[in-house]
Order: structure tokens, then sequence, then C-alpha cells
């Protein structure tokens, strides 16, 4: 068989090339420190390693985003504990606040106190987060949710919505709560009507519910409790409703619960011929209307000094109680979403980790196997490239 000239060069020169390829080839990839650095190298493997730098972006994502949904969380749980300790504050100063003993100087200065606390309170209840935003005024943050009005009373300029965070794949938590929810609906203690009690009020009582038990019998509105002497020692009582009838129950057991018209109402103490009471509809409150209210009682004395201002004292101090377990509930709610948030950050700090060592095991490579077959395709182009050079210095006139 003949081998012609140009034959030999092609074949022993595609050998040298395709050697010298091969080198470089894992010289680059040694460089790199990667065996896959583009879907040439390895079809399968650059989709899979695609996919998991994906997933490993997302969680990255993630975990940025509940870092600063717990930013916000941590400072509405840390605000909230510090309105509740301010509450608690001001309630004991209201019980001290009806001991007889206190002169009207001494509880001028006790409501003085409480005014600054309320005032504080309001700006706690204002606070905001590190990026500038109120915490509790629900989606307008660029708002302060709590002021004083001309008359001093506190008014809400935020709004009840929720802001939520995608935490995971079609998983999105609250990062916040609603300053009307926490602080301007506060459920009333008595059910679904607030009591208004009489200025000449003798007897020693006060309404501690008043729920409607017969949504089917009830007309909503304004009802009016008139205690009367029935002649024999006991009470009558004329019920006026919403459209001005008056309905007489005669000699009531005022222990026992009173219903009429689907709202049934229980006291607690002893009216006297002469008290009334309006019963109007509030199935909730707010809690600063509350202080304040307190607040005005005992600067006036009336809740030392008459039926009618213990018996309101009663009632805003169980309202006050409720403001309180609202915040309880508020800031449970921030303690949970912050606990939700730290575990959704550890599943994705695992994913990261599985996902780390996936990808590592697809693109990194073997430094010291590399090495080795560097050494391995050196050796085989030395051999090529010599072979080339003898090959082409062969010539007929060498044999002549």
């Amino acid at each position: 068989m003949r081998i012609s000239t140009a034959q030999m060069f092609n074949q022993t020169s595609s050998s040298v090339l395709k050697h010298q390829s091969n080198a470089n080839e894992i010289l680059g990839q040694i460089s790199s420190g990667k065996k896959v650095s583009t879907a040439g190298d390895a079809p399968v493997a650059a989709i899979a390693i695609d996919n998991i730098k994906q997933q490993s972006t997302q969680a990255e994502q993630y975990i940025s985003n509940i870092d600063i949904a717990t930013g916000r969380l941590s400072v509405t749980e840390s605000t909230l504990g510090s309105i509740e300790n301010l509450v608690q504050s001001m309630r004991d100063k209201m019980l001290q606040g009806v001991n007889g003993s206190l002169s009207d100087l001494d509880r001028q200065a006790l409501t003085h106190e409480l005014t600054s606390s309320l005032k504080q309170l309001v700006n706690l209840a204002n606070t905001k987060d590190s990026a500038g935003n109120s915490i509790f005024s629900g989606f307008n943050t660029d708002v302060t949710p709590f002021a004083f009005d001309s008359n001093g009373e506190i008014h809400y300029s935020g709004d009840a919505g929720v802001r939520e965070t995608l935490i995971a794949p079609e998983s999105t938590l609250a990062t916040n709560i609603a300053g009307d929810t926490v602080f301007m609906k506060v459920p009333n203690t008595m059910g679904d009507y607030s009591a208004e009690y009489s200025s000449v009020q003798q007897g020693s009582f006060n309404v501690v519910s008043a729920k409607v038990s017969d949504s089917s019998l009830h007309t909503s509105g304004q009802y009016q409790y008139d205690f009367i002497d029935n002649g024999a020692g006991g009470l009558n009582l004329d019920i006026t409703d919403p459209s001005s009838s008056v309905t007489r129950l005669t000699n009531i057991d005022t222990t026992q619960p009173i219903t009429h018209n689907g709202l049934t109402v229980q006291l607690q103490g002893t009216p006297m011929a002469g008290d009334s009471v309006t019963l109007n509809p509030e199935s909730s409150n707010n809690l600063f209307d509350n202080l304040s209210n307190m607040i005005s009682l005992l600067e006036s004395g009336e809740a030392v000094n008459s039926p009618q201002g213990q018996a309101e004292f009663n009632q805003l101090l169980n309202n006050i109680d409720s403001g309180q377990a609202q915040l309880a509930v508020g800031r449970s709610q921030a303690g949970n979403d912050l606990n939700a948030l730290e575990k959704a950050k550890d599943v994705h700090i695992n994913t990261q980790l599985v996902n780390t060592s996936a990808l590592s095991l697809l693109e990194d490579l073997d430094i010291a196997s590399a090495i080795t077959e560097f050494e391995k395709q050196q050796l085989s182009l030395n051999a090529a490239s010599q072979l080339f050079s003898r090959v082409n210095a062969v010539s007929l006139f060498d044999y002549l």
C-alpha cells in the first residue's frame, strides 16, 4: 500500500492538533476549577447545573424578603411590648386614682402624669421602621397614623391594609399589623351595646353585659332603661326602644338577665327608683378613647364621688382590659410570624447548602485527576510532535 506525502502530513498534523486541543481543554478546566463551563462540555449536566443555580437564586431572593420582613416584624413586636407595659402602668395609676384618700392636688398630679403617658402612647403607635415607614398604618406607610384633633380626640389616618411578603413558592406572610385592628377595634366587653349612665344616678349599679340574644327579634338602636318604684318596695322597668315605644316590665329581679326585643342585659349591683341608663350600639371601641375618657373621669373626681362615675369607671376599666388583651393578641401574632419567618429562612438556607453540594459534584473539577490527564496529553502531544517532525523530514533524495 502506498501512502502519499500529503496523506502522511495530514494524519500527523491532525494528531498533533487533537492532542494539543485536549491539553488546552484540560488546562482551561484546571484554570477555572470547573469541569463543565459550557453546555457543550456536558449537555445533561449543564441543564442540571442551570436548574440548581436558578433554585439557589430564588432561595437567595426569598431569604432577602424574609430578612426585610423580619426587620419590620421585630420593630412591631418590640413596640407592642413597650405599649403593653405603658398601658399596664397607666391602668395601675388609674386604680390609684379611685383611692378616696387622695387629695384633689394628688389626683391632679396623677391625671397630668396619665396625660403625658397617653401622648407617649400615641408616639409609640406612630413608630416607623428602618425604612421610614409607619408600622401601624396599613398600606398608607407614608402617613402618621395617629394624631390628636382640635378637640383632643385621637384619629386614625391609616387603613386596614395588611402587607404580605413572598417567602416561598406560593407562600406569603403578613409583615405588619394594621393600627385599626390593634388599637381602634377593641371588642366591647359588654357585648353589642355600651352604657351611658344618668348624672342623677343614686343606686350603686352598672351594666356588665348587653348582648343581642335573638337577632330575629332585635331592632338595633338606642334603648333607655328607666327604673320606677312599683309601690311595693320593688322596681318596675320602662324600656324605650329605638321607635320611642315604651314597654313596662313589672317587679323585675335585677340579679337576673333582662331580655326585651332580642336584647339581653345583665346588671351588677342594685339600681334605685329614678335611676336610668341608656344603651347605645357599640360592638367595639378604641383604646385611646377609653384611656382619654378615664383620665377625664379621674380628673373630675366623679369616679370616687358619684355612683354614675363609679359605674363609668368600671365600664372603662373593663374596656381598657379588653384593649390590653387586643395588644397581647397583636404581639402574639407578630411573634408567631417571626417564628414562621425563621423556619422558612432555615429551609432556604438548607436548600442552598444541598444545592451547593450538588453543584460541586456536577461542575467542580478533580484537580489531581485533571493534572494527571494533562500530563498524559502532554506526553501524547510531544510524541505526536516528534513523529510529525520526522515524517516531514523524510525525502526520497535521502535514499538515492
